[in-house]
Formats: C-alpha cells, sequence, structure tokens
C-alpha cells in the first residue's frame, strides 16, 4: 500500500508513525509545503490524559515528546492584578517547532520518507491508494473539493493574534486586562524554560477602537506589551508572522472523498480556549491509522470505520469549544461579576467543568466563590447555592428550583382534576421552590388541546383553587400560572395522539399573520385591532381568575410560536401594519397585554413573562431583538424573564446539549439586568449550583428530570447532606435513611471521578 500525506504537521506525522510500525511494508510519502524547520505560533498544549494516549501508542515518540515538555498543576486566572490559581489541572506545553522535530526524528527512525518544500497542487498526480489532507485550516485539498465534503467556514467575532515572550510561567493564565477601549485576554503558558506562548484576543470593537492593524506586528508589540505591562515584567514580546485574526470554525459534513481522507484542522476545527487543536489533530491520527490497519483492503470500511470512531467525540468538542468560544466573545459582559465569580465562569464556561469538578481538583475555589455568593445573599456561606432564598416583590421562595411547565393534557373542558392536584402536589411536597403550571388557556378557543387547562370560567377557578390551597396548605412551594393563547399551534390532537397534528374538527386559529404551523394545519386569520381588543380583555380576566384562585405569580406565554410569541418574530409576523416590521412594532400588542394584566393584577404578586430567546432558524429572532423585549417588559413593570427558545417554526434545527438554553438567560440577565430563570436539559445539582453560582441565571427551571423524580429537591438536599424544615412532618423519618444513603452514594461518585482523572505524566 501506498500512503501519501499533504501537510507536515503533528496530525499527519504522526499518523504515518503509527501506520508505518503497524504496517513495515506500506510506503509513506508526507509532503510538507514549508521548510523543515519552518513553524509559526509557538507553544502546543496536552492534557494528561492525552499525553497518557501517546505512551500506549509509540513509547519512544512519547519519550521524546516528554522529554521537552514543560508541566504545570496550576490554571490561574487573572484580572487587573486580581488573581487566583486552581490547581489540580495537570496540563503540559512543548514548543511547536520542537514538536514537529522530534516526530520528523521518529518518521525518519521507522522509515517514513519526508519531502519538505513540496507543495502538491494537483492530487491526481499522485501514485497513493490512501490520500491523507493533514495540510491545516487553509486546505488546498479540502478547498478543491469542498462541496463533496459538504465544508462550512464560519469566522467568528473576536480577533486574536499569537506572540511568544520569555516571560516565565508556573501556570497555564489567563490575563484579563481592562482597557479604555474594552477587555482584552492573554491565554498563556510557559513551554519550555525561558519561552511563553501569549494569544491575546478582544472583540472587533476593542479591536477597532484600539487601532490595531492586520499585519503590523511592531505596533501591535507596541500596544500589547503596554497594556499587559505588569503581566510581562519587564520581559518582551516576540513575533512569527504575527497576525491579527478571527478564528475559522471548520465542519464538514463527510471526511472523505474517493481516496482522500481529511485529518486535524483540514476537517474541523476547535477553538484554542478549549485545547489545542494538536492535541486534536494527533487524536484524530491515532483513529486514522487504526481503522486503515483495521481494514487493510478495503479503504471505503477503513475511512468509514475512522468517521464512526472520530465524529462524535469531535463535534462533542467542538460544541464545547463554541461554548468556551461564545463567553470570550462576551467577556466583556462577564466581567462586571465580582472577581472570583468571574474566575468560576472562566473555569467553568465550556459546561464540561462543574463546581464539584473543581471542588474535586482544588476545594478551596469553589468554596471561596460558594462563599462569595452567599455573602451577597446574606446566608450561611455553606449553604448550596441551589438552596439558597430568592425573592420577587413580596413572594419569598424557599429555594432556586423551578418546575417548568409542562403540559400534562388531562384536562376536561379545561378543569383541572385530581390528576392536576396530585401532579403539583406531589412536587411541591417534593420541595421544590416554585411551580409554573402548564400553560392555561385564557379562553375556550386558546387551548391547544381539548385537554388544555384553562382559567377562563368560575369552575376552573375553583378548581384550580382546590389545589393551590393543597400546596399552600402542604408546602412551602410557591405557586405560578402560566397564562396563554395557542394561536396557529392550536386545535391539535393531545401529543400521544400525533404531534402537530389536527382535530377533526378544529376551531378557527388566529395569529399575528396568515402562516400556517406546518403543512398538516390549517392558516390561521390574521388578527384584526377588534381581536386585539378580545384578546387583550381576555387576558385580563384570567389574571383576576387567577388572583382570585390564590396563585402567587403569573407568567406570561410569549414563547414557542403561540399566539403572543407570534407577533415577535419575523418569521411568524410579516404583518405590514404597526404591529409588523421593526420590532419596537412587532413588540406592540405582546406588550399592551402584559401591561394591562400588571395594572389589575395586585402589586405584591410578581409577574413573569416566557420567551424564546432564538429561533434556530435562518432570518428569526436576533439578539438585538431579543434584549429590546425583555428591556421593554423590564420597563413595564415586569419582574423575572424567564428565558427559553425555539419551537416557533416547525423546520427549527435547534443545538441542543447539556445546559444548552443557559447562554441565552445569561445574555438577558447580564445586558438587560433583570432576574432570569434559565431550562434545557439541566440534569443534576452539580449543573444547577454551577449556572447559579456562574450568575447565568437567579432560578433554574427542570421539566422532564421532575417528572418521573417528584423528589428530585429532596433526593439533591440529601445529596448536598443539606439540612431543610420544611420536609412534611409525615415523612420526616425518611431523612434517616435518604441522607446516609445518599452521602454514601456521593462518595462513590467522587471516588469515581478521582479514579478517572488521569495521574500526571511529570518526570
Amino acid at each position: 500500500m501506498k500512503i501519501a500525506v499533504i501537510g507536515g504537521g503533528p496530525g499527519g506525522l504522526y499518523f504515518s508513525i503509527l501506520t508505518k510500525k503497524a504496517m513495515p511494508d506500506c510506503q509513506i510519502d508526507v509532503y510538507e509545503r514549508n521548510k523543515a524547520d519552518d513553524s509559526f505560533g509557538f507553544g502546543v498544549v496536552f492534557s494528561d490524559e492525552t499525553l497518557g494516549e501517546f505512551l500506549t501508542r509509540d513509547t519512544e515518540s512519547y519519550k521524546l515528546i516528554r522529554s521537552k515538555f514543560a508541566y504545570w498543576d496550576d490554571i490561574a486566572v487573572a484580572r487587573d492584578g486580581d488573581i487566583v490559581s486552581i490547581s489540580g489541572n495537570g496540563f503540559c506545553g512543548c514548543s511547536r517547532k520542537t514538536l514537529l522535530q522530534l516526530l520528523q526524528q521518529r518518521c525518519t527512525e521507522v522509515g517514513v520518507n519526508l519531502h519538505f518544500e513540496a507543495n502538491i497542487d494537483d492530487v491526481s498526480k499522485l501514485e497513493a491508494d490512501i490520500i491523507v489532507a493533514s495540510d491545516g485550516i487553509g486546505s488546498q485539498i479540502r478547498t478543491q473539493f469542498e462541496n463533496d465534503f459538504g465544508t462550512k467556514i464560519e469566522l467568528k467575532k473576536n480577533r486574536f493574534v499569537w506572540l511568544g515572550s520569555t516571560k516565565p510561567l508556573d501556570a497555564f493564565t489567563y490575563f484579563f486586562r481592562s482597557t479604555p477601549f474594552g477587555m482584552i485576554v492573554a491565554h498563556s503558558y510557559q513551554y519550555e524554560e525561558g519561552m511563553s506562548t501569549w494569544i491575546f484576543e478582544c472583540s472587533d470593537e476593542t479591536w477597532q477602537k484600539a487601532g490595531f492593524e492586520v499585519t503590523n506586528e511592531e505596533d501591535t508589540i507596541r500596544k500589547i506589551s503596554e497594556f499587559f505591562k505588569e503581566e510581562l515584567d519587564g520581559h518582551k514580546l516576540i513575533s512569527n508572522k504575527s497576525h491579527w485574526r478571527q478564528f475559522p470554525a471548520i465542519t464538514s459534513d463527510k471526511w472523505h472523498k474517493d481516496n482522500i481522507v481529511l485529518l486535524g484542522d483540514a476537517k474541523a476545527t476547535a477553538h484554542y480556549s478549549i485545547g489545542s487543536g494538536t492535541k486534536l489533530a494527533m487524536e484524530c491520527a491515532i483513529s486514522l491509522s487504526d481503522a486503515i490497519v483495521d481494514n487493510k483492503s478495503d479503504i471505503l470500511a477503513a475511512f468509514e470505520q475512522y468517521e464512526k470512531a472520530r465524529r462524535n467525540r469531535v463535534e462533542m468538542i467542538q460544541h464545547a469549544a463554541n461554548v468556551s468560544l461564545d463567553w470570550f466573545e462576551n467577556m466583556d459582559r462577564n466581567s462586571q461579576h465580582d472577581f472570583m465569580q468571574f474566575a468560576f465562569g472562566v473555569m467553568t464556561r465550556s459546561k464540561k467543568v462543574t463546581f464539584e469538578n473543581l471542588a474535586i481538583r482544588d476545594a478551596s475555589f469553589p468554596q471561596k466563590v460558594l462563599s462569595d455568593f452567599n455573602l451577597k445573599n446574606g446566608t450561611d456561606k455553606n449553604t448550596p447555592a441551589a438552596f439558597t432564598p430568592f425573592q420577587l416583590r413580596e413572594m419569598q421562595l424557599n429555594n432556586r428550583i423551578v418546575m417548568s411547565g409542562m403540559g400534562q393534557y388531562s384536562a376536561e373542558n379545561g378543569l383541572v382534576s385530581d390528576w392536576h392536584l396530585l401532579h403539583y402536589g406531589a412536587r411541591a411536597i417534593g420541595g421544590v421552590g416554585l411551580i409554573l403550571t402548564e400553560m392555561t388557556a385564557i379562553s375556550n378557543t386558546g387551548r391547544i388541546t381539548l385537554g388544555c387547562a384553562g382559567i377562563y370560567t368560575k369552575e376552573q377557578v375553583i378548581a384550580w383553587k382546590k389545589i393551590i390551597d393543597c400546596i399552600h396548605n402542604n408546602s412551602q412551594a410557591k405557586i405560578g400560572i402560566q397564562l396563554g393563547h395557542s394561536g396557529r399551534k392550536g386545535a391539535t390532537l393531545k401529543p400521544w395522539d400525533g404531534v402537530g397534528k389536527p382535530m377533526d374538527e378544529p376551531w378557527k386559529l388566529l395569529s399575528a399573520s396568515p402562516i400556517p404551523f406546518n403543512e398538516k394545519m390549517a392558516a390561521p386569520r390574521e388578527m384584526t385591532l377588534k381581536d386585539m381588543d378580545q384578546i387583550t380583555s381576555e387576558f385580563v380576566q384570567a389574571a383576576k381568575n387567577a388572583d382570585e384562585a390564590g396563585f402567587d405569580m403569573i407568567e406570561l406565554q410569549a414563547h414557542h410560536g403561540f399566539l403572543l410569541a407570534s407577533f415577535l418574530s419575523p418569521l411568524t409576523n410579516i404583518r405590514t401594519d404597526e404591529f409588523g416590521g421593526n420590532i419596537t412594532n412587532r413588540l406592540k400588542f405582546p406588550l399592551r397585554v402584559f401591561t394591562e394584566i400588571r395594572n389589575f393584577f395586585p402589586d405584591r404578586k410578581p409577574m413573569a413573562v416566557r420567551i424564546s430567546a432564538s429561533d434556530w432558524a435562518e432570518n428569526g429572532i436576533s439578539e438585538a431583538d431579543v434584549l429590546t423585549i425583555c428591556e421593554a417588559f423590564k420597563n413595564a413593570g415586569a419582574d423575572i424573564i424567564n428565558v427559553s427558545s425555539g419551537n416557533t417554526v416547525s423546520n427549527q434545527k435547534p443545538q441542543m446539549g447539556r445546559m444548552w438554553q443557559t447562554p441565552f438567560s445569561d445574555m438577558v440577565r447580564n445586558t438587560v439586568h433583570i432576574p432570569t430563570i434559565t431550562t434545557g436539559y439541566i440534569q443534576d445539582i452539580d449543573q444547577i449550583n454551577t449556572i447559579l453560582l456562574n450568575g447565568k441565571a437567579d432560578l433554574v427551571a427542570l421539566g422532564r428530570p421532575l417528572l418521573l423524580d417528584p423528589n428530585f429537591v429532596r433526593n439533591a438536599q440529601a445529596y448536598e447532606q443539606f439540612q431543610v424544615t420544611d420536609i412534611p412532618k409525615q415523612y420526616q423519618a425518611g431523612i434517616s435513611h435518604l441522607y446516609p444513603y445518599k452521602a454514601s452514594e456521593r462518595k462513590m461518585v467522587e471516588g469515581m471521578k478521582k479514579a478517572l482523572k488521569p495521574e500526571s505524566h511529570k518526570k
């Protein structure tokens, strides 16, 4: 077999070493367009875990690399003179040039043919069974066949420049510096004695204001050296084709074509803030080599095995990298936090690291973060963040865990029943701080299905009052009603009878514009001024009914494409009158409804608004629109915003994952400066505590986790060994069982996490 590797970076070289060792008769040629000793950039970083993988794959490479690595155990976060170090992280760094030389040496030892200053423009001229395109971010091969690979390149907003320095560093350090033009961060680490890498990053706005120029290295060094005078401590910055760039986020739908396969940055990139592209390339090199060795006679099978083995992992890393990147794109917003909370945000920005992870590595840091949080909230320093109280107007919540509104579709003629009494009552006794009801219709034709609850008749008010009285009499939970109107998404079957499928005899639908939700449903009628008057009066009457029933709070439904939300999104509002067009016009009707409810609802009781912060569809609602919407509701008297996303249109493409909607809550809370509720695939108490300590939300809503575990909160309290006073006396005997059991469970979980943490490979 003949293999041609285009690109002599670490990924291509390491693939060649492993494959030649496993298949000695294979001819492998590496073609690199630069000289053997050319290297752009300065250092590369690996985790202990990655270095351990090298040890198992090629001991000689491992020994060579390890002999040249600088090691550190700490990550430090510094901002304008304040600094904190977090130990137990286990990283190592090496000069990129040295790494290339070591891998080149190893290639020569095992019999790989190296060709330098050999630029391959036309792969068809290569006599090779397999062509490995490992030619980096600007891959000529990928570009030539980008339609076949389904390549997408998105330039991210921030600007960055890669420099070096002689400044010694004993930790991987994030230096944040506030300048007259905005915040600039340096991602800094030592990679060999007397040399360290410094990647400087800032927003485009800061970059423009500071007057930086893309290729003016002398000017860049002069200005950066002045900004980071204290951090550099007299040491100079060094350039190496150090031009300002925007990070290209590269994805490829397919990693192979014919006999060509992509490797490293050529196929996918991950932002440097979460780790090294070199690390990712070398890990993929291992999988590609394994796949070819396993399928010597079937190239297609080899490529498919490689892609199957690595795609999910690569996409997970890219997702985490994008979340991390987003944090840095908004570091000016994050800088408003107190230093320890800011540092905690840096450490947990990708959502892979949590409060518990950090406590296992270095207990003192997260404990200080928690103590500062509790000091601000006037609670005991050891109280878990989730179990601190929270107040909205005169409504005092016992803790910060919320039951999200989840449709039960079990009402009869809008009347809630014993099912609802059990459903809501169990979660109240289970310790939830605030219950938000399922969407409760303001009228008969405002329901989504025939099983939806309502609050537009006297009988419905009485039925709700029975549930509310039960909750208030037997728990400390508060309960808020989500008032809404289905709009164009109404008159459908219950979900278990067909999601989004219309009833046999649907009622006439209303919406901002006559656009059906999907191809099965009828087009709604565009609302007139008379309709708006009628709907507004129904909302106000429903609010009066809610107060009469005893609800502690109202949440106005303006999310997921229902009636009020249909006015807010440009995808569902194409009106040409005063209620369409720009966001100010699109806001008018939802804002009118909120304002009139607020005028009638008792001043002592809070009101929330639930919005969709993204439509997950092209040309949908913008970030600027969302901020305008939240600012308007805040000014109209909203006490808190429940930040959701999606379900506006049926062709949405959401990017789901753990805590996936939290960044939207973060944006609203820390830009508009209004309390927020976040939700979306939040699974455990550790994630809840991490979100709250980060300042990304004030309350955390759970949906599905509470469906089959109404005692989620009680289990979490026992897991945290947090003693509470609101357990009903009938159930208090269970404390002697649950608390020791959860203490043992936590000890076991922490032991497993410690065992999985790789040992350091220090010399």
